[in-house]
């Protein structure tokens, strides 16, 4: 069998026997079900064409809230795995929060969310809402930090198993290094990049350091440590949810849109849209029991 189905459940949607046998139906070829955890994720083998059998089993199971994605059988998993901070690995957007503080959330989430989807040049949206900012002060961020972040569901998990195997975990952000040094350390990365605020008498300038780092960085970063680690373009592992995550998550061996904008859930390799992050490792054929944290 050269490819492999495989089906993932969430809290609100346990994956039933219903669901496999309707994805089972829709495959060419299938073999026989493999149970990566019960109730929740498991491997379909088959053979034919994957984006066919993708779109066929998405058919069959109708609305269900599973997610599924049919990847190579070969390679599974990954030596390398290059994060978006923002909406990924954190459930906010840093960006957003500080605007909070000044109480002009609404203005600057607009922003960012046009430039999420694609519709705005992200280093310009980065430079009109940090200009927004100026005056904020230092302890500011550190209550945003303390009192609105909370990381996704499974963020942990996904780092501390794939450290656990040897495989490097970077973060990689438009964001703010304020945040990827705090969150980075939290959950496990080996590693954080991000944008530099820019700071006088403890106070927000209203300016980023330069040159911004965006879409062009994260592939960069992907590049990068992918040579460093002596990997092959297979091995590597990108997730993000927002338009400027595109050029890493295309150059990955497996490209992972989580909840993700439209533009980026349709260009990806595969698609979260319901589970926690934990799918990322039943993507990569982990069982339950493997699982760290």
């Amino acid at each position: 069998m050269k490819y492999v189905l495989t089906l993932i459940g969430n809290k609100t949607a346990p994956l039933a026997s219903t669901h496999v046998e309707a994805a089972r139906s829709a495959l060419p070829s299938p073999g026989g079900t493999v149970w990566l955890a019960e109730a929740h994720a498991c491997d379909i083998p088959f053979d034919g064409d994957p984006v066919a059998a993708e779109a066929a089993a998405r058919a069959a199971l109708g609305g269900a809230k599973i997610d599924l994605a049919a990847l190579s059988a070969e390679g599974r998993r990954k030596r390398l795995l290059i994060a978006d901070m923002d909406s990924t690995i954190i459930e906010q957007e840093c960006i957003d929060e500080l605007a909070a503080e000044l109480g002009i959330k609404p203005q600057i989430a607009e922003i960012t969310e046009r430039a999420m989807n694609g519709e705005i040049g992200f280093e310009p949206a980065l430079r009109e809402r940090v200009g927004l900012l100026k005056g904020l002060p230092l302890e500011a961020l550190e209550k945003v930090y303390r009192d609105r972040i909370t990381f996704m569901p499974g963020a942990r998990e996904l780092v501390a198993t794939m450290r656990a195997d040897g495989h490097a975990c970077a973060l990689v952000s438009g964001g703010f290094t304020f945040f990827t040094e705090r969150v980075a350390h939290a959950v496990g990365f080996n590693t954080n990049q991000a944008n530099r605020l820019i700071f006088v008498d403890g106070k927000l300038t209203g300016g980023v350091a330069e040159p911004i780092l965006g879409r062009q960085a994260k592939l960069d970063a992907l590049l990068r440590l992918r040579d460093e680690l002596g990997l092959k373009p297979h091995e590597t592992l990108a997730v993000g949810d927002g338009a400027n995550d595109l050029a890493m998550i295309g150059e990955a061996g497996l490209g992972v849109a989580y909840r993700a904008k439209r533009v980026v859930a349709e260009a990806a390799g595969a698609r979260i849209d319901h589970g926690d992050l934990t799918a990322l490792l039943y993507l990569q054929g982990y069982r339950r029991e493997e699982i760290s944290g």
